[in-house]
């Protein structure tokens, strides 16, 4: 028989006390009722006695004395449980009350329903200075060192905070577990530095890790406009009042009228956000980014928490940062038995969720589901309950193309081979003796868009599948170079992250470079939609990796300068990682061009110290040259397996 932990009269107290809160709040019948009685009753208790579920809402407090509200969520019988604790700035009682309902499946998010259903105790708890906690928020609150002299951070937090779950659950077995995505995983990987004793086992996902060089707010230096939008989301009222009044229409026309995306947010007094301050102060990768890198922060420290990393293939917002934290753990070998990495078919935080399809297309079932039954629940389990070891893969992605999921012992898979930008905009795996170069022009007045107009970025239909959205908007546009092969007569299967290798110049001072790697679909169709055919994707240009670099960066990140006009330089960055295949009878195509807007900020192609600052007389159209072949070959090197 397993050890139950002797619950304390003190708990009991505070067992009772957190019990008797529902039959207070919910209304007693009087004795007597007349046509002047006062018809308003104080409150309503929605958790009836039939309800399958306990609910309990404490105050943590921090070392500080801040206390933190956080809701506590079991199956009623649950007994000698382990916790799982998410740590959210996107409102614990909303987390928990999904729907209105009796069902603990019902009230929480569908990730849940595996492990409530099986003798989980779920927490989710607001951080600090948000919605129902106490104290001062801080974005991405920096680990106490060197930008943080306060002795509290997330860390801390999170320590915390299970001390006094582990001492006050009478229910639990003495184990935590921490999960969530996007500011979620980052928090969850807070909770690994320096971690409570308890703390079993984590699962960041597609975590906020590093924000200058991939996450959200920029990505190689290029801003994100939609940035504006979260800081006035987070940042107002404990976030709890935020939101630009902008009325409808196109993003497009809208961001383009305003100027820079500083003056965007002077015009909407988005400026006067603390956080945007920092933004438009810090555009370059000083220390005030590289020091709040959480993969900089964990190369520097222990493991002691195995850690499963997931990511979707297809994050909108956060692809740089699980990774970067397995590269950065997996450093000279370290930690191989204690991490694993995981990337499937998914857009931002798709894990969580349903994984039937995306945009266009379509996986076999319910991929999300598929994941958190056999691979992420067992991880937990073992760790947190003692059950046999599942024999976690090191490394499990979803083949898209081929969909099947696919073990790895390592990542990346596979070995770099060059696809080369060759003449008449060809692409070949043959290395071209000629040189030549491609021209375009970019004019800052007329953007190349990211996904069709109109835009609007808070639709979700759009936000979150423009990664997948079919390229044919783009290729046919005199500013967007295009490269493809013949039609492949084998697959070609990428595992890893795309490597851009380009030489190019313009003649402006500055300028933007993004590369695509498009799979280009066969003409081909199903049959009739009549016989349960999905739409068919004849000639259809699935985007597998975009990236953005900002040009003024070439010589470093923290080194930003004028570039010389007309003088070749070599761009270097990476395409997020993906598992993928192309099929045979598909085309291989490269995108280039040197905007994708309203998504990131227009370079003014004339350089500035600051682009949050430009005037609109620096913005000015380029001549863009792409070259290819003899010494200046570009190429795309593809993490090519056998």
């Amino acid at each position: 028989m397993k050890n139950v932990p002797a619950v304390t009269a003190a708990q009991m107290s505070l067992l009772l006390l957190l019990m008797s809160g529902s039959q207070a709040d919910t209304p007693q019948p009087t004795s007597a009722v007349t046509p002047m009685t006062p018809d308003v009753v104080p409150a309503y208790d929605q958790i009836r006695p039939q309800a399958d579920y306990i609910k309990r809402v404490v105050m943590i407090p921090m070392r500080d004395g801040v206390k933190l509200y956080t809701v506590i969520v079991m199956k009623k019988g649950t007994a000698n449980a382990p916790i799982l604790l998410s740590r959210t700035p996107y409102d614990a009682k909303g987390s928990t009350a999904r729907t209105r309902s009796q069902s603990i499946t019902e009230i929480l998010p569908a990730m849940d329903a595996e492990f409530v259903t099986d003798n989980y105790i779920r927490v989710y708890q607001d951080i600090r200075g948000l919605h129902n906690s106490e104290g001062q928020f801080v974005m991405t609150r920096p680990i106490v060192g060197p930008l943080n002299n306060t002795g509290i951070d997330e860390s801390t937090d999170a320590y915390d905070t299970i001390d006094w779950l582990i001492r006050n659950v009478p229910e639990s077995n003495g184990k935590v577990g921490v999960i969530g995505s996007s500011y979620l995983g980052f928090t969850t990987l807070m909770a690994e530095i320096n971690p409570h004793p308890a703390l079993k086992a984590a699962v960041p996902q597609s975590p906020m890790v590093d924000t200058w060089i991939g996450d959200d707010a920029f990505h190689n230096g290029a801003f994100r406009n939609p940035t504006m939008d979260y800081v006035v989301e987070q940042s107002t009222a404990k976030a709890e009042g935020g939101q630009l009044a902008v009325g409808v229409g196109d993003d497009y026309t809208r961001y383009l009228e305003a100027g820079s995306s500083g003056d965007y947010a002077r015009e909407w007094g988005i400026d006067q956000y603390p956080f945007m301050q920092k933004l438009m102060r810090n555009p370059a990768y000083t220390d005030f980014w590289s020091l709040q890198a959480v993969d900089k922060w964990m190369a520097t420290r222990p493991l002691r928490v195995p850690t499963m990393l997931v990511v979707g293939q297809w994050d909108q917002e956060d692809s740089y940062g699980a990774p970067a934290v397995y590269k950065a753990l997996m450093g000279n070998g370290r930690n191989s038995g204690m991490v694993s990495l995981v990337i499937g078919p998914w857009r931002h935080s798709g894990v969580n969720h349903y994984g039937y399809d995306l945009g266009a297309l379509s996986f076999t079932g319910d991929t999300a589901q598929e994941f958190r039954v056999e691979y992420l629940k067992p991880f937990f389990d073992h760790y947190l309950k003692g059950t046999p070891d599942p024999h976690t893969p090191h490394v499990l992605t979803y083949g898209t193309g081929i969909n099947r999921w696919e073990q790895s012992p390592r990542w990346p898979m596979g070995k770099p081979v060059p696809l080369y930008l060759d003449e008449r905009f060809t692409a070949t795996f043959t290395a071209p003796a000629a040189g030549g170069r491609d021209d375009y022009v970019s004019d800052p007045s007329k953007p190349v868009p990211f996904i069709p107009r109109p835009i609007d970025m808070a639709d979700a239909n759009q936000w979150r599948t423009w990664l997948v959205h079919d390229q044919r908007f783009a290729s046919d546009r005199p500013d967007v170079l295009v490269y493809k092969t013949g039609p492949l007569d084998k697959p070609v299967h990428i595992m890893g992250a795309p490597q851009v290798d380009l030489f190019a110049a313009t003649s402006g001072t500055d300028s933007d470079w993004v590369v695509k790697i498009v799979d280009v679909y066969p003409n081909t169709s199903p049959e009739p939609a009549a016989q349960g055919s999905k739409p068919g994707m004849a000639g259809f240009e699935l985007p597998v990796g975009i990236e953005i670099f900002r040009g003024r960066y070439v010589h470093g990140f923290d080194k930003p300068q004028a570039l010389t006009p007309e003088k070749v330089e070599e761009y270097r960055f990476g395409l997020p990682n993906v598992d993928h295949v192309f099929l045979p009878g598909h085309r291989i195509m490269i995108q280039v061009q040197s905007s994708l807007f309203p998504l990131y900020d227009r370079n003014p192609q004339t350089y500035v110290d600051n682009i949050f600052n430009a005037q609109p007389a620096d913005y000015k159209a380029v001549t863009e040259s792409v070259f290819h072949g003899a010494a200046t070959a570009s190429r795309v090197l593809l993490p090519v397996v056998p």
